[in-house]
């Protein structure tokens, strides 16, 4: 392990998280010109999308944070995990939160295939202090709701699904 850290640049490692281990080595940005200049920035999160869907879909996720006390957010994101939108208030980093959903996605979606229940719609993991869940919107998005603990699941759900279904609507057919 010692051989793989020296590998990176000293300043892409942390000597330790909160519960005291070494998190994963980040990269430094690839220099791609022969001057050793950083290339061109990286293109815009699913620009596609969010052209498409625009103000509708901002308007979408504020009103499902601000109908329900307890919201902390909302993200749509792609199934490869980039952030389409957000509407978060606190606690998360949007482009964490819509990487997660993709991890999350892909799990759910494995068991669905694995135990020949059919196709994913919808997963919750609750923790500690909230819960998080992520709902299909289409094959290629995905709405996670992050919600503070005690927040009735029930309640979200009724709230959540038709706002997936609004979004699917909003957003361009596949390619």
């Amino acid at each position: 392990m010692s051989n793989l850290n020296a590998a990176w640049p000293a300043a892409a490692r942390t000597e330790t998280t909160h519960r005291g281990t070494a998190p994963l080595p980040r990269r430094a940005p690839a220099a791609s010109f022969a001057n050793g200049e950083p290339g061109p920035p990286p293109a815009p999160t699913a620009p596609r999308l969010v052209q498409a869907a625009g103000a509708a879909l901002q308007h979408e996720l504020t009103a499902l944070r601000q109908r329900l006390p307890g919201i902390r957010g909302c993200v749509l994101a792609t199934v490869d995990g980039l952030l389409v939108g957000q509407d978060l208030t606190r606690g998360c980093e949007p482009h964490d939160m819509a990487v997660l959903a993709a991890s999350v996605f892909g799990v759910g979606r494995q068991c669905g295939l694995g135990l020949r229940q059919g196709s994913f719609r919808e997963t919750s993991v609750r923790s500690d202090l909230g819960s998080f869940t992520v709902y299909t919107v289409t094959d290629s998005a995905l709405l996670a709701v992050l919600t503070d603990d005690g927040l009735d699941m029930g309640w979200v759900h009724r709230e959540a699904r038709p706002v997936a279904q609004r979004i699917a609507a909003l957003l361009p057919a596949p390619e």
